[in-house]
């Protein structure tokens, strides 16, 4: 009574702790089939199952599936620019949620978890990482183990906000290195971020560890653009 549950968008009071309320869930455009059965993007609703959309027929990732719970937009928006700007690690817990149901087939799969990393300077100006704040909330959520040590930024990388596909590509090209490869061959490895604009930073990463002897790398992200004009995250 003296410190009721609130939204975590609104602050207004609600039925549990970390719930929504019912107007922003209902306003939150979480991304349902028929989608891209590749990168996740949402397809046209005559779409066959298993259909791929045009890029990923002309340009496959290095990722093999990717997996989104909601489209960059609106409340979506909001919640990941809260936990990534304002550090509001509680909304991990909701975007956990939300992301094990949209990628259920993956996490049964997958041998761990790895949050896509930070540089080390980056990591210590931020204070915190919430791609690993995500990772660690999944892991909670499916049982399955986390292990945010294997994979490393050894490069500090420029904005990728406003880049081409081809400069995102470009600017983290050989930014990723792992640090057990032991631990990584012959495993099949869920990587988890926040927001996927092009994929750049995932294909990166997903290409370090094939390299490093996984067996497949898929990915999970909270949100991902579905307009190319706000991709400038």
């Amino acid at each position: 009574m003296a410190f009721p549950a609130r939204c975590p968008i609104t602050h207004l009071p609600t039925h549990a702790a970390g719930a929504l309320q019912a107007e922003i869930w209902a306003a939150t455009p979480f991304i349902k089939t028929p989608f891209c059965a590749a990168c996740g993007m949402p397809l046209e609703a005559q779409a066959m199952p298993f259909a791929k959309c045009g890029a990923c027929e002309i340009d496959p990732h290095r990722v093999e599936r990717i997996r989104s719970a909601c489209a960059y937009q609106g409340v979506a928006r909001d919640i990941t620019l809260a936990m990534k700007h304002g550090g509001d690690r509680n909304l991990a817990r909701i975007g956990a949620v939300w992301m094990r149901a949209a990628g259920e087939d993956l996490l049964a799969e997958a041998d761990f978890l790895a949050p896509t990393p930070l540089h080390w300077s980056r990591l210590a100006a931020r204070g915190y990482n919430q791609a690993q704040w995500l990772a660690t909330a999944l892991g909670r959520l499916s049982g399955k183990p986390v292990r945010a040590d294997l994979l490393i930024r050894r490069r500090r990388t420029p904005s990728q906000g406003g880049l081409s596909r081809l400069g995102r590509q470009r600017n983290v090209a050989g930014a990723f290195a792992v640090t057990d490869r032991r631990a990584i061959a012959g495993r099949r490895v869920l990587l988890v971020d926040d927001v996927l604009t092009t994929g750049a930073t995932l294909d990166a990463c997903a290409l370090t560890l094939l390299r490093a002897g996984a067996i497949g790398v898929d990915a999970i992200t909270l949100a991902r653009v579905v307009r190319p004009e706000i991709a400038t995250i």
